[in-house]
């Protein structure tokens, strides 16, 4: 494999050329944070499997690391098109990527919606009613037979078809129907970059894969980006 200074380079070339960006984040991303991802070495499913316990997680003492710093700078640097996330961590948001460029496709634990008028807002203790409408409110998580919210899952086809550069970061790729997005990608021509510590379906298709760490990867290359960019 390719040292891994000179593929940091050739992701920060491709970032600067790169006309729509698009990032796609899994539970990998969070990881440095403190939350167990699913599948990893430690994931909640691979100790499960394993039959060790599976601690509680404490979601209020959560912050962004530098894997989502780095999504925000990109969208900072005007490099982002849009973010993609399948977590309920509300990391992205914490860290300041906006909720326009962003689709949570498995929901939001912070966010509640109205399933009369389909408003969003932060979730408030002991609030049931919507203030818009009085329709009732329900979590945004998105749980097991549920269907994906419609509007942030066309957002995420939209960006995935569109994206000339398609960079998945902390995800196994194999929940659908978010696993068919770099597929759509590809499709079009995009280039697939994989930043993820296990294996994907699709490594084979990767134009560059990363198995270290993403606060190896991502970061040192948004800096170097910035340089590229006469921004750092």
């Amino acid at each position: 494999m390719v040292d891994l200074k000179q593929r940091i380079e050739q992701l920060a070339q491709w970032m600067l050329v790169a006309k729509y960006l698009v990032v796609f984040t899994g539970a990998g991303i969070s990881t440095e944070s403190g939350i167990r991802d699913f599948r990893g070495p430690d994931g909640l499913w691979t100790r499960r499997d394993k039959g060790l316990a599976t601690p509680e997680q404490n979601w209020l003492s959560v912050a962004p690391n530098s894997g989502h710093r780095a999504v925000f700078e990109l969208q900072e640097l005007g490099k982002m098109k849009f973010c993609i996330s399948q977590n309920v961590d509300n990391l992205h948001l914490k860290s300041g990527i906006k909720q326009e460029l962003l689709a949570e496709l498995h929901g939001n634990l912070s966010k509640v919606r109205c399933l009369a008028c389909d408003f969003k807002m932060d979730r408030v203790e002991g609030e049931r009613f919507c203030p818009i409408c009085s329709g009732k409110l329900k979590s945004t998580v998105v749980n097991f037979g549920d269907a994906l919210p419609e509007k942030d899952l066309e957002e995420s086809i939209d960006h995935a078809r569109n994206s000339d550069l398609f960079i998945v970061v902390g995800s196994s790729l194999v929940v659908y129907p978010a696993a068919d997005l770099p597929r759509l990608a590809l499709d079009r021509g995009a280039k697939l970059v994989i930043i993820n510590q296990g294996e994907t379906p699709y490594d084979g298709e990767a134009h560059l894969r990363f198995s270290e760490r993403i606060g190896e990867v991502l970061p040192p290359a948004v800096e170097r980006l910035k340089k590229l960019m006469g921004k750092a």
